[in-house]
């Protein structure tokens, strides 16, 4: 678990991030969701030590990393794994070099227990058959994945994904949301996404938080963003005509049901 208490983050004397007080949960997928600009980057690059906040506390079960040394952020960094937009995989490494380097980099096991991890990183994400390719060699849904593995290399307790759908189709984005979802819930994983994509939203949104203007507008889950009366929210999250008539539908689906149980 993750807890933010009081975060604010200024540049140059702007207010970036206003007073930010969240929780992200274990064992769940918590999303990160606003516009550009709004602040969600700021925040993630604040939760993960890259910047100092001016106040406030960011706790990884109960260890504060605002008041950590250099050495204890580092020694942090080794339970956390890294989705990162680009997937960021090493064009002279293969798919299997990728997933290896963060145990070359951290692991004191022997290398061929490394090895193995790799390789069963590899499976998990149902790509041991393309351990020997270049990410030049395979798919964008396959990079992906393969940044996953990396990311799960060291069997990290908190996991944050920057835009993990970036540049998919739909169909692939749902198979790395489902693959996600799944890895959180199998190791009880910490998981942060910061997200645009509203299937993402709708398909694994168990605890969201909608930055607006640095300042957190609405919290809820898949199932509340539907009814929400936010009108920051609702402009966000129904600007195209395909969420508005989702959302028209659910709706009416509610208000019919609402009716039968009046009937009886």
């Amino acid at each position: 678990m993750i807890e933010i208490k009081n975060l604010t983050k200024s540049f140059e004397g702007k207010p970036v991030l206003k007073d930010i007080s969240t929780t992200f949960e274990e064992g769940k997928t918590n999303l990160i969701i606003g516009r550009s600009g709004s602040g969600k980057t700021v925040l993630i690059k604040n939760i993960i030590g890259l910047y100092q906040p001016d106040s406030g506390a960011i706790l990884y079960d109960g260890r504060d990393i605002t008041q950590m040394t250099k050495k204890e952020i580092k020694a942090l960094r080794k339970e956390m794994g890294m989705l990162f937009q680009g997937s960021a995989l090493f064009d002279s490494m293969t798919v299997l070099e990728n997933a290896m380097f963060p145990l070359m980099m951290f692991s004191k096991e022997s290398k061929n227990e490394k090895l193995k991890r790799a390789l069963f990183c590899l499976e998990r994400v149902n790509l041991r058959e393309a351990g020997d390719l270049y990410p030049s060699e395979i798919s964008g849904g396959m990079m992906k994945r393969a940044a996953i593995a990396r990311a799960i290399a060291l069997n990290p307790r908190y996991l944050f994904c920057d835009e993990p759908n970036s540049g998919l189709d739909p169909k692939t984005s749902l198979i790395i949301d489902d693959l996600i979802y799944d890895i959180t819930k199998e190791y009880n994983i910490t998981t942060v996404i910061n997200t645009h994509d509203m299937n993402s939203v709708m398909n694994i949104g168990e605890n969201i938080i909608f930055i607006n203007d640095g300042e957190i507008a609405w919290r809820g889950n898949c199932r509340d963003i539907i009814d929400s009366d936010n009108k920051a929210l609702n402009d966000f999250v129904f600007a195209s005509d395909l969420f508005q008539k989702v959302r028209e539908v659910e709706l009416k689906e509610e208000k019919e049901e609402e009716c039968q149980e009046q009937k009886k």
